[in-house]
């Protein structure tokens, strides 16, 4: 049965190219319970559907599926794709689409030190017996962070592999590595035959981001690393003895969705605990979303899905893998940066931040300094950019050059100054980018400087520029590492805010994770810049992004499954979600490094991990595939849509009496309310707590309401006789209409907080108003 929108969005694939019949990848969905006994195996029946729907040529199969999913991922035309989805064993045909990855002193930060006698690390033993599966652009085997000493036998319940392929052997894998994977039939059917002289046909990663995000989650202890000398001391991923299992699915021309859902089958059934994955794209319907599928099918057998909420930020509306059943991490600071001054020609300083490792600039020498952008070549916004090819060496050489923020990476554009004869790089945010700095290393002595510094410095050199006695000057000043900084946690700039587009019920990002500036493993082939002439050897590399948050929450994760093996992926991100911090090491409430303002729940959830806290959160939310299944009844979705996500046929009509989507049980209560000229709005919220603390404990309730909101909780007393009890509670919100323009809305948040005395146990309650067009 098709549905209308996946019926929609083949024809929008069809109205949007001119050249509709070009083949391109689908992923289809297939009644797994149905298939004729004259087919042995369902590769033989699934060939068969195709072949009966393109007599003579047989599209080829690029992926089969049969742990999270159902089906079969193959190259058709949208002709061949309408014939297939009339089939009555087909359920959908889901378009294929691309993502992109999300691109230490952090354990520290965390309070994870493994020289307590108690705590998380002590109590999972370091997560020993659990299996991450990362997926990602690979791994590079021989990193010390994934050296096997002194860790027991592989796990006798493991059932994966150890792929072999270009330059690397199935003994690259030992009792740390335990499985490498790779997955490139669809990215080849899009882009043809890969260039095996620019990434391997095998686990090897040829990109860095890979064994970046697996070292963050699961690294053994190293020590010494550093980055050129930053960030000196012991690296140490999250759960430094879990075993890791890579699954390669991104390539030089993105991560596809056919491979990504074939990774999520392939881990799943080869028996990883916890799926850790920083990579994500647009924002659509959960059935026609090959991550949102897949990990509801890893959720569904028991496997923790973290997911990183995107470098779409400070904008809102940005965040991405927001499912209710996968953990969305945004990204935080941590108390360590590397500043990296600019000294001007008058005296005035402006602070910035640099991991360039390179010979400075001559101590105490002043060097002339002109904007990109005023270079006088013929393309001014090519050149402000500092794009290749857009400088004129004449007017830059020997100059320190003030680049702006965007299109090409902030390394190439030093990279371009550098070939264009400039000594020197300043990098200057635009006013989207707003005050966020993100660390680099840079190719040339070079810093970044955020939006009001950029204007502050542009304003120096347009004055000066216009005296003929003291023309614009400036150095660079590199002062290393610094540690115990304040503020911190501050939520990243870049990192990706909600509300979440596709179910404004649930708020996303779930928690906020260490993000900026973390130091994790590197390969040898890849320059610590990225750039393909960066020629450079690391053993480690400093990163930001959603990509590096989302591995800290999945090595956690993995360190709670390990001391509680009982609990759900729901519970140990409720345990996550309810111990999570608001304020900042100076006491104060977080801000947002974009504005240096307060931040809000959109930004960071639930608020920052709190690893140990999370250890023992005393009463937990936890939910089942039904109550999901109920989630998606309540969002409108039709039966066919919930069959695509869940592999069950839904009965929706217990889950409409059960309320509404926001009724789902989840640690925070967020509502909508459409003003509609009505001046009282009202909703209900029940929620269902389990005792995971001690057995006869009383907890009582602090409500702390949005502003203009009142918020009531009955009962406001929970008794508990026994570990494992659970309880309901009913929370009613109501709020009065507020003057809007049409369009317009306004977010306000509270919270509701139980506590026994000993845990404390806080939910965020979120009211948005909006005043429709």
């Amino acid at each position: 049965m098709l549905s209308l929108l996946s019926f929609l969005s083949l024809l929008a694939i069809a109205t949007s190219s001119s050249t509709n019949e070009q083949p391109r990848t689908f992923i289809v969905q297939v009644q797994h319970d149905s298939k004729p006994l004259i087919f042995p195996t369902h590769q033989q029946w699934y060939t068969s559907s195709l072949s009966s729907i393109s007599p003579g040529t047989t599209p080829l199969l690029l992926h089969t599926y049969d742990t999270v999913f159902h089906g079969f991922s193959a190259k058709l035309s949208l002709t061949e794709a309408l014939k297939l989805q009339t089939l009555p064993h087909i359920i959908a045909v889901i378009p294929e689409r691309v993502r992109h990855v999300h691109t230490t002193r952090s354990p520290q930060f965390l309070g994870l030190k493994t020289t307590d006698g108690a705590g998380l690390l002590k109590e999972s033993d370091f997560g020993s017996d659990l299996v991450i599966g990362v997926i990602d652009t690979g791994i590079w085997p021989e990193r010390q962070s994934f050296n096997d000493r002194d860790l027991g036998p592989v796990p006798s319940r493991w059932k994966g592999v150890c792929a072999s392929g270009k330059d690397f052997a199935s003994s690259s894998c030992n009792r740390k590595l335990i499985g490498a994977r790779y997955f490139c039939n669809g990215y080849e059917a899009t882009n043809g035959k890969m260039n095996e002289t620019t990434e391997y046909r095998s686990p090897r990663d040829s990109d860095g981001h890979g064994t970046h995000t697996a070292s963050i989650a699961a690294g053994r202890y190293v020590f010494p690393a550093s980055t050129f000398g930053y960030a000196r001391g012991v690296a140490a991923g999250m759960a430094p003895k879990a075993r890791l299992a890579a699954y390669k699915v991104c390539w030089n021309a993105g991560c596809y969705d056919s491979d990504i859902l074939a990774a999520f089958d392939a881990a799943v059934s080869d028996g990883v605990d916890v799926i850790s994955l920083s990579v994500g794209g647009v924002v659509v319907p959960y059935y026609l979303d090959a991550i949102a599928i897949g990990s509801f099918g890893a959720v569904d057998r028991g496997v923790f899905v973290s997911a990183s909420a995107g470098n779409g930020g400070p904008g809102g509306l940005t965040v991405t893998n927001v499912a209710p059943w996968v953990t969305t991490v945004g990204a935080g600071t941590i108390d360590r940066d590397f500043p990296a001054d600019v000294k001007l020609g008058n005296g005035k300083v402006i602070s910035g931040v640099s991991l360039y490792g390179g010979p400075g600039l001559a101590p105490g020498k002043m060097y002339p300094v002109v904007y990109a952008g005023s270079s006088g070549g013929g393309d001014e916004y090519s050149s402000s950019l500092c794009i290749e090819g857009s400088l004129d060496p004449k007017l830059v050489e020997g100059k320190i050059v003030v680049c702006d923020r965007g299109i090409n990476s902030r390394a190439a554009k030093g990279e371009v100054v550098k070939k264009s004869g400039g000594v020197g790089m300043i990098l200057a945010n635009g006013v989207f980018d707003g005050e966020g700095l993100v660390a680099d290393c840079h190719v040339l002595p070079a810093t970044a400087v955020g939006a009001s510094g950029g204007d502050e410095i542009r304003r120096y050199m347009s004055a000066a520029s216009k005296s003929k006695s003291s023309p614009p000057t400036a150095t660079i000043v590199f002062r290393g590492t610094r540690v115990n900084v304040r503020p911190a946690p501050v939520v990243a700039s870049f990192s990706a805010r909600g509300p979440n587009p596709e179910s404004p019920e649930i708020l996303k990002p779930d928690v906020i994770a260490p993000g900026l500036n973390i130091l994790a493993a590197w390969p040898d082939k890849v320059g610590p810049s990225g750039i393909p002439s960066d020629q450079r050897k690391i053993e480690f590399n400093i990163l930001s992004g959603t990509s590096m948050a989302c591995p800290h929450v999945s090595g956690l994760a993995a360190l709670l499954k390990a001391a509680h093996p009982e609990w759900s992926s729901a519970a140990i991100r409720s345990a996550l979600m309810t111990t999570a911090y608001t304020v900042d090491n100076r006491g104060e409430e977080m801000i947002d490094e974009s504005t240096g303002n307060v931040s809000t729940v959109l930004d960071f959830g639930a608020g920052h991990v709190h690893p140990q806290k999370a250890m023992n959160p005393g009463l937990i939310y936890d939910i089942s595939s039904f109550d999901y299944m109920d989630f998606l009844c309540n969002s409108n979705y039709t039966l066919t849509n919930i069959q695509v996500v869940t592999r069950r046929n839904a009965d929706c009509s217990g889950a409409k009496r059960a309320g509404h989507a926001g009724n789902l049980n989840y640690p925070s209560l967020t509502v909508v309310f459409q003003q509609y000229g009505k001046h009282q709005m009202s909703t209900h919220f029940i929620r269902t707590v389990t005792n995971v603390g001690d057995p006869n404990s009383v907890y009582k309730v602090t409500i702390r309401p949005p502003s203009g909101t009142s918020v009531t909780v009955q009962p406001e007393k929970l008794v508990f006789r026994r570990v494992g009890q659970k309880l309901n509670f009913l929370v009613r919100v109501e709020t009065t209409a507020v003057k809007l323009a049409p369009g317009a809305s306004s977010m306000k948040s509270g919270s509701i907080i139980w506590a026994d005395g000993k845990h404390t146990v806080t939910s965020p309650v979120v009211v948005t108003m909006q005043q429709p067009l």
